[in-house]
């Protein structure tokens, strides 16, 4: 008898178990403690490794996923074989009375969480017939909701990158944005658009926070990049409304949902990812603008709105400088 196994053992499976139900079923809890720890750990290495290759650091989210659910098949599989191995005669073989090996509580605690069920091995009488039947629920446990767990995150990584490709799809940079925008009087032609995006932001910004995982989904290219079209549509929204006179804004109801719509994910983003960056971005070409035909305000009234937004922008460039992406600009 061994209680340090035990003891180990039944602490790992409580601390493997909290993990994955804080991080699949816990909607405002983001990732559990050691998920989160452990994603941000391979996040750091890709992103050494890689050395901003973008093809390279696409492969982060995948493996991260995969690395999440092996450490938790592992930390399972290894505190059921040292429950087993923490007391003698726990189990035994089904034919011939052969000593119990630590290959053999492996095996048996293996085929037990997977649900072989082929009965090479029996668990003595009492209370470790108990224990073998929570071992089998845990490795059932474990099946059902990682396979929903990794639907789910597969299914929201298409919806982010839909929306980017949306996005981009007007202007690549803020400046292109707005332009493309422009009706020749206002920018009433993006209202509709601009409902639509702050519904699809708010859904996924709830995503994020449900499955941290996302942050980690590299786009290979920066058209289905989320954290570059979020800045674009957000500049855009700024210049509209603090650089081009009042009567010629899009609507001032769905531009103030939009902002809140980003505000929120900015937020809600996982603090083991990103931070606000150091520095603040540049301002857009707003002669550019005036190239186009859009009316300008002065000067001096503009940067004074942007003085008010230097926390916000320091937060997106944050944000993308996570993703390992320059700024969008013209």
């Amino acid at each position: 008898m061994d209680i340090l196994y035990l003891v180990i053992g039944i602490m790992l499976i409580i601390v493997c178990i909290v993990d994955f139900i804080w991080t699949t079923l816990w909607i405002d809890g983001g990732a559990g403690p050691v998920t989160d720890w452990f994603s941000s750990l391979i996040w750091k290495s890709f992103r050494k490794l890689a050395a901003g290759h973008s093809k390279s650091l696409s492969l982060a989210g995948p493996f991260i996923l995969s690395a999440t659910l092996a450490m938790w098949i592992g930390m399972l599989w290894v505190g059921w074989t040292l429950v087993f191995a923490g007391l003698d005669g726990s189990i035994s073989p089904s034919h011939g009375n052969d000593p119990i090996s630590w290959f053999d509580r492996i095996y048996y605690a293996g085929y037990l969480i997977f649900t072989l069920g082929n009965g090479d091995f029996s668990p003595n009488e009492g209370m470790w017939q108990i224990v073998s039947v929570l071992a089998t629920g845990t490795g059932m446990l474990f099946i059902t909701f990682g396979v929903t767990y990794l639907i789910s995150i597969l299914s929201a990584v298409t919806v982010k990158r839909s929306f980017a490709a949306s996005i981009h799809g007007i202007g690549e940079t803020p400046e292109e944005l707005v332009a493309n925008a422009w009706n020749g009087s206002d920018f009433h032609n993006i209202d509709s658009l601009l409902d639509t995006y702050s519904e699809q932001l708010s859904s996924l910004t709830s995503q994020h926070i449900a499955y941290p995982v996302l942050h980690y989904y590299h786009a290979a290219s920066n058209e289905p990049s989320m954290p570059t079209a979020v800045a674009v549509f957000d500049e855009a929204l700024s210049v509209m409304k603090f650089a081009v006179p009042d009567q010629h804004h899009p609507n001032s109801l769905l531009m103030k949902e939009s902002r809140s719509s980003i505000q929120h994910y900015l937020e809600t983003l996982n603090k083991s990812f990103y931070r606000p960056s150091k520095q603040v971005p540049p301002l857009p070409d707003l002669p550019f603008l005036q190239e186009a035909g859009i009316p300008i305000l002065p000067e001096k009234d503009y940067k004074k709105a942007y003085e008010k937004l230097g926390e916000r922008r320091r937060k997106l460039l944050g944000v993308i400088e996570a993703d390992a992406r320059p700024w969008p600009k013209q």
